[in-house]
C-alpha cells in the first residue's frame, strides 16, 4: 500500500484537489470505530471531488485513473445502511482534512493484519533521508526474513526497515509489463545468438580470411554470442527458477550468494563472457591504432595475439572468481537473471561499474588516436595525388562498427551511473 500511494504524492503536493489527500488516506489508511465493525471508507462524493481534480492532469500525462479507486464502488453519503467519510470543507484547502466523526468514541488504527492497509500518509516523502518512523513493518509486496533460522536474516534490509527482502518479480512492474519484459528480453537474445553464431561460423569455416586488425571482432562476437545463451538458458528456465529462493513458502530475489547451480552459471555467462567482449573491443581499438597509426602489419600485431588472450580471459576470470568467492551473485528482479550488484550498490560500482568505464575510456582513446592517425595519412596521400578511395571505406567502416559498439556502451555506463546515485532513493 505504501509503494501505491506515493506515486500520488506528486498530486497532493501541486495541490490538483484539496480532497485528494484526506481521499488517499481514507482509502489506504481507513480508521476502525471500536463500536462500527464494518470498514469505514470515503464517500463517493469525496472520489468524485478528487478525480474531477487531477484526473484531467493524470490523463495529460498518460496515466488513467486507477480501477481500485473507482468512485462508482463507494457509498453514498444519503446512503443508511453504509457509513463513509467526509470531511468540514469549510476549512481552508492548505490545511489537512478533519476527519467526520461519528461518535465520540477515541479512534484506534485500523487492524493491518485484515485490511492489509499502511499506516497513516506522511507529511513529506523523504523515504532516503529521513529515519524510519515508530512502528514500521515489512509488509507486502517485501517479503519479511523472520526467525534466526532464516539464512538471510540481519543480512538484508529494504529502505530503513532490515529483514525486509525484496520480492521475487519488481513490484513496480505490473504483470502485462513483466510478460512485455520477457518477451522483449528473449526476442533480442535470439536475435543476438543468430546473427553473432553466424558470424562465429563463418569464422570457423575460413579462419585464415580474417587476420589482425579485424579479428578481435570475432571473438566481440563470441562473448556476445555466451551472453545470449545466459539470457536464453533464462528465458527456458524461467524466472523464479534462475532468480528467486523460496525460503518459508515466501519466495524472494537472491541475495550474496554463489548458487543455485542455475544461478551460477546464468551469471557466469552473462558476466564473464559480458566483461571479456568490453577488453576485446579495447583489444580492437588498440589493434586499429597499430596498424592504422603506428603503420604496424597483420603479422606484428598477430605476433602480440597470446597477450591479448591472456588479457582478454585472464582478467574476466579474477573478477568472476572474486565476485563467487565473496558470495555477491544477486538476482534481478525486472531481467530474472544472476548477476552482481543488483541488490548491493558496493558491488555494482566495484564490479560492474568501475570496469566498464576504464574500458570504455582506454578503447575510445585508442579510436580517437587511430582516427587523427588515419585523417593525416589520408591529406598526405591527397597532396600526393593519389586516389584514397579505398582508405576513406575503411574509415566509413571503423566509423560505423565504433558507433555501434560505443554508443550503445556509453549509454550502458550512464544508466549504470543513474542507478547508483538514485536507487537509495527508489
Amino acid at each position: 500500500a505504501g509503494l501505491e500511494v506515493h506515486q500520488f504524492w506528486p498530486l497532493v503536493e501541486i495541490k490538483c484537489s484539496p480532497d485528494l489527500r484526506f481521499f488517499l488516506c481514507s482509502m489506504y489508511t481507513p480508521i476502525c470505530l471500536e463500536d462500527y465493525k464494518k470498514p469505514l471508507p470515503p464517500c463517493r462524493s469525496v472520489c468524485e471531488r478528487a478525480k474531477a481534480g487531477c484526473a484531467p492532469l493524470m490523463r495529460q500525462y498518460g496515466f488513467p485513473w486507477p480501477d481500485r479507486m473507482r468512485c462508482d464502488l463507494l457509498p453514498d453519503q444519503d446512503n443508511q445502511d453504509t457509513l463513509c467519510m467526509d470531511y468540514n470543507r469549510s476549512q481552508t484547502t492548505t490545511v489537512s482534512p478533519v476527519l467526520a466523526k461519528p461518535t465520540n468514541r477515541p479512534l484506534k488504527p485500523y487492524n493491518k493484519k485484515k485490511s492489509g492497509y499502511g499506516r497513516s500518509f506522511p507529511g513529506k516523502h523523504k523515504p532516503a533521508a529521513s529515519p524510519c518512523e515508530t512502528g514500521c513493518f515489512c509488509r507486502a509486496p517485501m517479503v519479511p526474513v523472520a526467525g534466526d533460522g532464516h539464512p538471510l536474516h540481519n543480512r538484508v534490509k529494504t529502505g530503513q526497515i532490515t529483514n525486509c527482502a525484496m520480492p521475487c518479480h519488481n513490484p513496480y512492474f505490473t504483470q502485462e509489463e513483466r510478460t512485455f519484459t520477457s518477451f522483449w528480453i528473449g526476442l533480442w537474445s535470439i536475435l543476438c545468438f543468430i546473427s553473432t553464431f553466424a558470424t562465429v561460423a563463418t569464422f570457423l569455416i575460413d579462419m585464415e580470411r580474417f587476420k589482425y586488425p579485424e579479428r578481435p571482432i570475432i571473438f566481440l562476437s563470441a562473448c556476445y554470442m555466451f551472453v545470449s545463451v545466459g539470457y536464453i538458458v533464462r528465458l527456458i528456465a524461467g524466472h523464479e527458477e534462475v532468480a528467486c529462493s523460496r525460503e518459508n513458502g515466501a519466495e524472494h530475489i537472491h541475495y550474496d550468494t554463489t548458487g543455485p547451480a542455475l544461478c551460477t552459471i546464468v551469471f557466469l555467462l552473462i558476466y564473464f563472457f559480458g566483461m571479456a567482449s568490453s577488453i576485446w573491443w579495447v583489444i580492437l581499438s588498440l589493434t586499429w591504432f597499430l596498424a592504422a597509426g603506428m603503420k604496424w602489419g597483420n603479422e606484428a600485431i598477430a605476433s602480440y595475439s597470446q597477450y591479448f588472450h591472456l588479457a582478454a580471459w585472464l582478467i574476466p576470470s579474477l573478477k568472476s572468481i572474486a565476485v563467487l568467492a565473496l558470495s555477491s551473485v544477486d538476482g534481478d528482479s525486472v531481467a530474472g537473471i544472476c548477476y552482481v550488484g543488483n541488490q548491493n550498490l558496493d558491488n555494482l560500482r566495484g564490479f560492474v561499474l568501475a570496469p566498464l568505464v576504464i574500458y570504455l575510456f582506454i578503447g575510445t582513446m585508442f579510436l580517437l588516436a587511430g582516427f587523427v592517425s588515419l585523417f593525416r595519412i589520408r591529406s598526405v596521400i591527397k597532396q600526393g595525388g593519389t586516389k584514397t578511395d579505398k582508405l576513406e571505406r575503411l574509415m566509413i567502416r571503423i566509423g560505423v562498427f565504433t558507433v555501434l559498439y560505443t554508443v550503445p556502451a556509453t549509454v550502458i555506463v550512464a544508466c549504470y551511473f543513474y542507478e547508483q546515485h538514485h536507487r537509495q532513493t527508489w
